[in-house]
């Protein structure tokens, strides 16, 4: 009888608890409403404006890569959207999922960077990889699924968009995120998505230079700070332990022209 009444209890501590952890979740992510607080490093205009004016599909300049367009987005310091924007003239002229990897990107770096050094998510790929010092990261901050998937698409990359104000979470390896940094310290992060990820990492650096952003304390590489770094050999391990792949494309030329990327320029 004692038996059957402890288990009983412990039922119901069980389902209390998830109630109680339902209840916390809806107060950190209500759906529809917006949780911004620290200001946005650039609004949805000046970030639609200088990403068209730097991807070669809506008339900027090559990137390396297909030179499709592209979506980017902004996070502020706390870690809430606030800016997202695409280059093409519909939602649809650039890939669909990459408005949430754009997001993401944001996220990582700005959440990985510090006031004193920042990191790209082109610096995070080989210390992520398996029996690397860093594998596992992209488990360690889940995507916020009641904003990822909200909203009216019709609103996908506008001011309005579901995103702006809210948390997106997500940790991306790959090339295209970059911290924001005023030089008075770091603000936020970007993210761009829609091409090689290698040429999301060149436009996200145009577009942080165009937003008067780029003043980057130091990084993992001494000269080039958060450049993306192609040392990885034919094993695929990194020399320096920051290191990330080549892509198909003339993306390490482009980058070495611009100051964003060390090393693997294979186009002379």
């Amino acid at each position: 009888m004692l038996e059957r009444m402890g288990r009983t209890m412990y039922r119901c501590q069980l389902l209390l608890s998830a109630f109680g952890l339902v209840l916390l979740t809806d107060g950190l992510f209500p759906q529809g409403q917006a949780m911004a607080q620290a200001p946005c490093p650039a609004d949805h205009d000046r970030l639609l404006a200088v990403l068209k004016a730097n991807v070669k599909a809506s008339g900027g300049p090559a990137n390396g890569g297909f030179e499709t367009n592209e979506w980017a987005a902004i996070v502020a310091l706390d870690g809430a959207v606030c800016a997202i924007a695409f280059s093409g003239p519909t939602a649809d002229s650039q890939w669909p999922g990459s408005r949430l990897v754009a997001a993401e990107k944001a996220n990582t770096a700005n959440g990985l960077s510090l006031a004193q050094m920042a990191l790209s998510t082109a610096n995070l790929y080989a210390g992520a990889q398996p029996g690397g010092p860093l594998f596992g990261l992209q488990e360690t901050n889940p995507v916020n699924q009641a904003a990822a998937y909200a909203g009216d698409p019709k609103t996908f990359g506008s001011a309005s968009d579901p995103l702006v104000g809210k948390p997106i979470g997500g940790v991306v390896v790959f090339g295209g995120g970059l911290a924001l940094y005023d030089g008075k310290s770091i603000v936020g992060g970007i993210g761009v998505s829609g091409d090689s990820s290698c040429a999301d990492h060149n436009v996200a650096w145009r577009v942080r230079a165009a937003l008067g952003l780029d003043k980057v304390p130091a990084g993992v590489n001494p000269n080039r700070k958060d450049a993306i770094v192609y040392d990885l050999d034919p094993g695929g391990k990194s020399a320096s332990g920051w290191g990330h792949p080549l892509c198909a494309g003339t993306e390490a030329d482009i980058a070495a022209e611009l100051g964003a990327g060390v090393g693997g320029s294979i186009h002379k």
